[in-house]
């Protein structure tokens, strides 16, 4: 059943005090769209071709509702179109709800073709649907028998042939263990389970068969070391000499931070994007982003995660010691295990492997942080082609290198805690859903981090470039505070931008204007939105209050009901009134 659109109402803002598309301005188009006047009047002796054509008028249009003057995105083939994408092809009618969760709905994920998508909730189950014009359920797996409390995360490898979804353990309510099982889509088989700690890195494919999971070790009260593993999907290799897991990465943490939320972007696509932002409206930039690869010698201008020149470490850590003994250094017991922790692995850290620009190399993005344990910071890791396989030495061999932490090659500071992060279709483009910090916040504890925003910044980094584009988003709200701040999945189309929220509803934006577009409303919590892959005007929202909802748009939903078989007025009747 078909519920109405749930676009911004004429006139409406959103919470950045930014217009949102305004119907009144189109008020001419809206009644020929919904009266079915612009199909009727489509005929090659009328004069509404000539008037699509208009730039004066559609140009105006576009200009009067962005508030801005804007200029014909170079994929657009005339203003007229661009009109009607904005208005008539956002997915903002709700056409199905679907009710077979029995919790919390967490995540949503499409299969690169379209056909299937997947779902995962507080029931602890993944469910995995037909996406047709009416959805229906394919398949149920039920992760309770494998000692888990829920599930949280999925993702389709690149051939759609096997399903990645995460979950988190029965445990303490500290407890944070979690699990991946590898789901076969031809047999609904469970293929491998493989541990992931903490629960939030959820994983993520590398390779059709590969995927990456996370461990952590806690070194001492706030320092730790996070390992990244490269496991192959099938774990039923016999052969001793044959690795199915090959550690990928081991980083340092300090100050009670970890890594989370792990993503793989490919780069063989950052030279031909779908949508090429221009950064030149971005004055001032909100956040830092760092090169830690490179050859400047300039501490000053890095972050507390880069590390000086290994010959230091010695002399450092012998001055730090000296003066805590001699009663000249005032450090609190964390400050010191930081600083120490720093110190020490100076001389045991691997610089990033610097290659040629391949089109092989893929990014590993996470969040991370340095000064508390709320995640304020995304760090990005290069993968090389020689790293995508779990082939090499077998676990136990080289072991001379477990001595190393490894370096990364950019950190993006946001001064704010990250609860959500998104890549675009062409992989070119990272949004992040981000609650700042008080400006000038400054961290003395790192288990006290600065109170965040109520307001959710969407901020949108090139990762060609490593330079923050556009400005932020807003119009989407969080409640709860850092220590129960939860994870707010965001999704990329070529054209939109969707976030869930805790006010209750889904958020769509343009991604070339930078407006809001549609709220989407539903009883609880939002947390997870997906567009179709193969059709932009399809977009799925997930909420606490156990439902999935399916959107389309306007001229979608006429599409489809003008394709409906009708039944001629006698046998209408006829029909009716057969007893």
């Amino acid at each position: 059943m078909l519920g109405s659109s749930c676009c911004l109402p004429s006139g409406a803002m959103d919470h950045s005090g930014r217009k949102g598309f305004r119907a009144e301005d189109a008020l001419p188009a809206e009644s020929w769209f919904q009266a079915g006047w612009l199909q009727r009047h489509q005929g090659p002796h009328s004069w509404w071709p000539h008037s699509s054509g208009w730039p004066w008028l559609w140009g105006g249009r576009v200009r009067t509702n962005t508030d801005s003057d804007a200029v014909l995105p170079t994929a657009a083939t005339s203003w007229y179109e661009e009109f009607r994408r904005l208005y008539d092809m956002v997915p903002c009618v709700e056409v199905q709800t679907l009710k077979e969760h029995t919790d919390q709905v967490l995540h949503l994920s499409f299969s690169h073709s379209g056909y299937q998508f997947a779902s995962c909730s507080k029931d602890c189950t993944v469910k995995i649907w037909n996406n047709d014009l009416t959805i229906s359920l394919l398949h149920s797996a039920d992760m309770r028998p494998y000692n888990w409390s829920y599930t949280q995360f999925s993702q389709f490898n690149q051939d759609d042939s096997l399903l990645l979804a995460s979950g988190v353990f029965l445990g303490p309510h500290n407890s944070s263990s979690g699990e991946i099982a590898v789901i076969s889509l031809d047999s609904f088989a469970l293929l491998s389970r493989v541990r992931n700690k903490p629960y939030d890195v959820f994983g993520c494919w590398l390779t059709e068969t590969s995927l990456i999971s996370g461990n952590l070790h806690r070194i001492g009260d706030i320092t730790s070391c996070s390992v990244l593993w490269l496991n192959n999907a099938f774990q039923d290799v016999e052969s001793e000499n044959v690795n199915v897991v090959k550690r990928l990465f081991k980083i340092q943490n300090l100050n009670a931070s970890t890594i989370r939320t792990v993503m793989v972007a490919d780069c063989s696509r950052f030279d031909n994007p779908d949508l090429l932002l221009d950064a030149s409206d971005q004055a001032t930039p909100l956040c830092q982003v760092f090169d830690l690869g490179g050859d400047s010698e300039d501490e000053a201008a890095s972050p507390p995660l880069r590390n000086p020149r290994p010959g230091r470490a010695k002399e450092g850590l012998r001055r730090v010691l000296d003066g805590v003994l001699d009663g000249g250094t005032q450090l609190s017991e964390r400050a010191l295990e930081t600083r120490v922790a720093e110190l020490l692995a100076q001389g045991r850290t691997k610089p990033p492997e610097r290659s040629a620009a391949d089109a092989r190399n893929k990014y590993l993005i996470f969040t991370t942080g340095c000064l508390t344990y709320s995640p304020h910071q995304i760090g990005i890791k290069q993968i090389l082609p020689h790293q995508m396989t779990t082939a090499g030495p077998v676990l136990g061999e080289g072991r001379g290198s477990d001595a190393f932490f490894d370096a990364l090659d950019h950190v993006i500071d946001v001064h704010g805690h990250i609860i959500g992060m998104g890549l675009s279709p062409d992989n070119r483009y990272l949004y992040v859903n981000s609650r700042a910090w008080p400006p000038g916040s400054v961290v003395a504890d790192p288990m006290q981090p600065p109170p965040i925003a109520e307001e959710i910044d969407l901020l949108v980094f090139d990762l060609k470039t490593m330079r923050e584009v556009k400005r932020a988003l807003r119009a989407h709200r969080a409640y709860t505070p850092n220590d129960e701040c939860f994870f707010i999945f965001l999704d990329v189309s070529k054209d939109f931008v969707a976030s869930g929220a805790e006010d209750r509803h889904g958020y769509i934006w343009d991604r070339h204007y930078n407006i809001c577009l549609a709220k989407l409303r539903h009883e609880d919590v939002v947390n997870s939105v997906a567009f179709s892959p193969q059709e932009q005007e399809l977009l799925l929202t997930a909420s606490d209050d156990a439902t999935i909802k399916a959107w389309r748009s306007p001229r979608t939903v006429r599409v489809l009901q003008a394709s409906r078989p009708r039944l001629r007025p006698f046998f209408s009747w006829f029909a009716s009134h057969r007893r």
